[in-house]
C-alpha cells in the first residue's frame, strides 16, 4: 500500500447500523419467532437510563439512529470527512437455540449486503456469526466472506469457553482462508446462556457494567495466546472493539513475566506473549480512557506500540461516541495518522480512498454450496 494513501485516510472502525425487522430474511418459522420475541434474551444488567443512541442522531423523519444508511453518510461520514466506516451490526447473544441463532446471523449478513453496502463504497461490512456453534459459524464465513465489502468476522466478546480453545478453531480457519480479521464486541455479557459479566457475578447498574468491559478482553487475549492460536494460524488478526486499552500494558507485562517462568506449560509458543499481541491483535479507541493528565495516556500508547495496535473508532450513533476532530489531538502527527487510518487500512486492505459516488451492486442468483447453505456472488457494474 502506498504510504501516502494510508496516511491520508480516516477510517472509523466501529459504526453501528440498526438493521430493523429481519423477518424478510428469515425462513417462515424463524421469521414468526423474530416478530414475537426478536433475540429472545434480555440484558444481564440495567440499561442506560438515557438510552444508548445519541439524541441528535435520529433521522429527520423520526426513525431510529443508525437505521437509514443515506442519513448515516450525511450525518456521520460527510460531517467528519470519514473515508471508510466499518459496520458492526448488533452482536448475537448466547441464544439457547443454535438453529435460531445461526439463522439470525445469516439474516444480519443478507440484510447488510442488500440494504447497506450498496448505498456507499465507504461502507464495509462485518460477517456476523454465532460463535456458540463454531462449525456453523465457519460455514457462514465461507458463504459470504468472499464478498469484497465484507472485511472482518464479528462475534460476541463473551463465550461459553475462552476463545483460544480448540472448539473455536474452525472459525479462525475459515477467517484465515479469506484473510479476514476476527473482531469481538461487548454487549451480551450474561445474556442467554453466557456467563455473568464478571467473574464474581452480575453488576447492579449500567455504570458498574460499563466500567468493567475490559475484563472479557483480558480473558480472551490470554486464552488466544496461551493456546497457541497465532502459531496455528500465523496470518490471523484479532480485533478488540470497544474494550478500551489503558489496561493493556499491565496484561502484557504480567503475561511476559509469567511466561518466562512457566514456558514449559506452553511449549508451542515461540515468542513473548507481548510480541504476539503487537503483531496479531488490534484495539479500537472508543471508549478511550481520559486521565486528568493527557501525557499519561500518551505514555500508555507508547507502551503498547499504538502505531501498530490501535485504530480510531467512534461508536456512532451511541451516546458516548467520539468525535475524530477532538480525540488524541496532542499526539505526534505520525502516530495519529497511523491510529486514524494507516493501521486500519493495512488490516482491512483499504488501499486508497473510495469514490464518493454511489456504486451499483447487482447480486447474482443464489448457488448451492456443498453444505447446502446459500452463497452469493456480487459484482460492480
Amino acid at each position: 500500500m502506498p504510504a501516502e494513501a494510508a496516511t491520508n485516510l480516516l477510517i472509523d472502525t466501529d459504526v453501528h447500523p440498526h438493521l430493523g425487522d429481519l423477518s424478510a430474511y428469515l425462513p417462515r418459522v424463524w421469521g414468526e419467532r423474530w416478530k414475537r420475541i426478536a433475540m429472545g434474551v434480555g440484558a444481564a444488567h440495567e440499561g442506560n437510563p438515557r438510552g444508548v443512541p445519541r439524541r441528535d442522531a435520529w433521522t429527520p423523519d423520526g426513525r431510529l439512529p443508525g437505521s437509514d444508511p443515506e442519513f448515516m453518510v450525511t450525518d456521520h461520514l460527510d460531517r467528519y470527512d470519514i473515508d471508510y466506516a466499518i459496520l458492526l451490526p448488533p452482536v448475537l447473544p448466547m441464544i439457547p437455540d443454535p438453529d435460531y441463532a445461526n439463522a439470525l446471523a445469516s439474516a444480519y449478513n443478507d440484510c447488510l449486503l442488500d440494504s447497506w453496502l450498496p448505498v456507499s463504497a465507504r461502507f464495509k461490512g462485518s460477517v456476523a456469526v454465532n460463535s456458540n456453534d463454531p462449525e456453523a459459524a465457519a460455514r457462514e464465513i465461507r458463504r459470504v466472506g468472499s464478498h469484497p465489502d465484507m472485511v472482518q468476522v464479528l462475534m460476541s466478546s463473551v463465550s461459553r469457553a475462552p476463545y483460544g480453545q480448540r472448539q473455536y478453531h474452525a472459525i479462525y480457519e475459515a477467517a484465515a482462508e479469506f484473510d479476514l480479521p476476527v473482531a469481538v464486541h461487548p454487549g451480551t455479557e450474561g445474556a442467554g446462556t453466557a456467563w455473568p459479566p464478571t467473574p464474581v457475578g452480575y453488576p447492579s447498574r449500567y455504570l458498574e457494567w460499563h466500567n468493567i468491559l475490559p475484563i472479557t478482553y483480558m480473558a480472551q487475549i490470554n486464552s488466544l495466546i496461551c493456546e497457541g492460536v497465532f502459531e496455528k494460524f500465523p496470518t490471523l488478526k484479532f480485533v478488540g472493539v470497544e474494550g478500551g486499552l489503558a489496561w493493556l500494558p499491565h496484561l502484557m507485562w504480567r503475561m511476559d513475566k509469567n511466561y518466562k517462568a512457566l514456558r514449559d506449560t506452553t511449549p508451542w509458543l515461540k515468542r513473548l506473549p507481548s510480541e504476539y499481541i503487537v503483531e496479531h491483535i488490534r484495539f479500537t479507541t472508543q471508549p478511550i480512557e481520559e486521565p486528568a493528565k493527557p501525557a499519561e495516556l500518551e505514555q500508555i500508547l507508547s507502551m503498547i506500540s499504538a502505531e501498530k495496535t490501535v485504530m480510531f473508532s467512534s461508536d456512532y450513533p451511541h451516546w458516548d461516541n467520539d468525535d475524530p476532530r477532538l480525540v488524541l489531538r496532542r499526539l505526534d502527527p505520525a502516530m495519529r495518522a497511523r491510529i486514524f487510518g494507516g493501521t486500519a487500512a493495512e488490516l482491512y486492505q483499504l488501499h486508497t480512498a473510495p469514490a464518493r459516488t454511489e456504486p451499483t451492486w447487482q447480486r447474482t442468483k443464489k448457488t448451492e454450496s456443498k453444505d447446502d447453505s446459500t452463497s452469493y456472488a456480487t459484482v460492480i457494474e
